[in-house]
């Protein structure tokens, strides 16, 4: 009974959603300008066309979408290649994306809103809101002797690692989850346990996030940075669940991309969308191979930690907002500050797991130190990337905001585009309208 009233809750939660977009105004069109205007030489503007086109002909993937703003105009919007490489559709302006990571700076905003409310410190230990995360033990690997052999596990494979726990030193908090600092299933032997309490089914985050208290960390919370790709912010998204009353979609949707305008992001429907563009991996001979669905997009768990679908013109419109210090087009979401706080390093590049030159800040990197990182991005860009090879940045000191959509990962490219908007960057610009 109650697995049926679960379905049907999800049912009209979903009726709900498509109600919204069907009867949503369409946002206005973030305004253009020529390069020039803003700033920009249009023919070092063009190699980003040169550079993505050499990708797509050598293939690296089907196709991109690729925008930059600064001053709130847009100097550069391109679509090249395909969506789908077996009917040969063009790639459209409008594309819908999986973002992957890319969600998680929107968790990231959601937290603050509610930092901002009184609702939530960045200090609070998550079992606070979650109690089963209260306790949590540290995996310590137990290391063979030198030269012993490795132990065997069926089928001649390696043995599960081993290892014991100890007690954790304080309990993981608001602040080690952004920055991701809390050990929680970051890639080691916390990944490994994890598969022990999987999410099933049509689970949702309050289902799935009570059983990781059962799961070791991988580090004393604070003592490294390691990525956690998904748990850390899903459990950030149903901490936001439960301050706020209502579930992660919907608290998105009317909290954040309603005020912006962002009429093309959402967490589901996705198949059977005519603009969601298809996502493709490297085979083994190079080719580029159709891939399905992750398996937590499940049509009920809203991930934080990689869930949502968008097109480069919605993403503009979150980073803009925070280029312009929490507000776009007369709606305030975040203070000046609070924006100044998601941007600033929390985790430095000295901390053992992060790269010279980048630190992290509250759900994004920062860039601390563009020599030392090898890049020509602004000290204080801070941005994040998803899996399937999305990426976006915000520049506060140039007020420029970049979006990349692709399909298939692709770190070369990330930072070859990086590169190629600031290479393209010869003057101030004008300040122009659009940017409040």
């Amino acid at each position: 009974m109650l697995k049926l009233q679960r379905i049907a809750l999800s049912s009209a939660a979903l009726a709900l959603s498509l109600a919204a977009a069907l009867t949503w105004p369409l946002a206005a069109a973030t305004p253009t300008a020529k390069p020039e205007d803003v700033g920009f030489a249009s023919e070092r503007l063009h190699r980003i066309t040169d550079l993505v086109q050499r990708h797509i002909a050598a293939g690296d993937f089907s196709g991109a979408v690729t925008l930059v703003a600064r001053n709130g105009r847009i100097a550069h919007f391109e679509a090249q290649g395909l969506m789908d490489i077996e009917s040969r559709k063009p790639m459209p302006k409008d594309g819908i994306f999986r973002i992957m990571s890319m969600t998680k700076p929107i968790v990231g905003v959601s937290i603050m809103m509610m930092v901002e409310e009184g609702k939530v410190r960045l200090t609070d230990p998550v079992s606070k809101f979650i109690p089963q995360l209260k306790d949590l033990k540290v995996a310590v690997p137990m290391t063979a002797a030198p030269g012993a052999p490795v132990p065997a596990g069926r089928g001649g494979a390696a043995a599960p690692p081993r290892y014991y726990t100890v007690p954790a030193e304080r309990d993981i908090t608001i602040r080690d989850l952004m920055t991701h600092t809390s050990g929680l299933v970051s890639g080691g032997l916390s990944n490994t346990e994890a598969r022990n309490v999987a999410l099933k089914g049509k689970e949702s985050l309050a289902d799935y996030i009570p059983r990781l208290g059962s799961v070791p960390l991988d580090f004393q919370p604070g003592s490294r940075w390691a990525y956690s790709a998904q748990a850390g912010f899903d459990t950030l998204a149903r901490i936001v669940e439960i301050v706020s009353g209502m579930p992660f979609d919907q608290f998105t949707r009317s909290r954040i991309f309603e005020p912006l305008g962002m009429k093309d992001t959402f967490f589901y429907p996705a198949e059977g969308n005519p603009r969601l563009v298809t996502r493709y991996a490297r085979g083994q001979g190079g080719q580029l191979e159709k891939q399905g669905l992750a398996n937590f997009m499940n049509g009920a768990y809203f991930s934080g930690g990689g869930g949502l679908m968008s097109t480069a013109e919605d993403y503009l419109q979150f980073g803009q907002m925070l280029v312009n210090g929490g507000q776009l087009n007369g709606k305030r979401l975040l203070s000046p500050r609070t924006v100044e706080m998601m941007g600033s390093v929390h985790a430095p590049d000295t901390l053992q797991g992060r790269p010279r030159g980048e630190g992290y800040g509250l759900s994004m990197r920062v860039v601390n130190d563009p020599v030392a990182r090898n890049t020509f991005l602004s000290q204080g860009s801070f941005g994040w990337s998803g899996a399937y090879g999305t990426h976006f940045w915000v520049d506060p000191k140039e007020k420029i905001v970049a979006v990349l959509m692709i399909q298939t990962p692709n770190n070369e490219l990330r930072a070859d585009f990086e590169n190629a908007v600031m290479y393209a960057l010869v003057g101030g610009g004008v300040s122009g309208t659009g940017t409040n």
